[in-house]
């Protein structure tokens, strides 16, 4: 299931949440499709935080995922 197709159903299960309620397998992989899409949200934006870097007032330029850690969530 591609990126899309997995935040279409999110959509789709939160509309039906609204209109008539989720049977508890639905709420399940609503959860877990959620917990999925967060995770790829934050794992994106730490790749991207890791690799900021700066230059100095004295020329050098300094890599910020280098200096706080390139942490990864596993």
């Amino acid at each position: 299931m591609t990126l899309d197709d997995k935040i279409k159903r999110i959509n789709e299960l939160y509309h039906k949440a609204k209109a008539e309620g989720l049977t508890p397998e639905e709420a399940k992989e609503q959860q877990e499709l959620r917990s999925e899409y967060l995770a790829n949200i934050r794992a994106n934006l730490r790749g991207q935080l890791n690799n900021i870097s700066i230059q100095n007032e004295d020329g050098t330029v300094e890599n910020l995922g280098e200096k706080y850690g390139k942490k990864t969530s596993h």
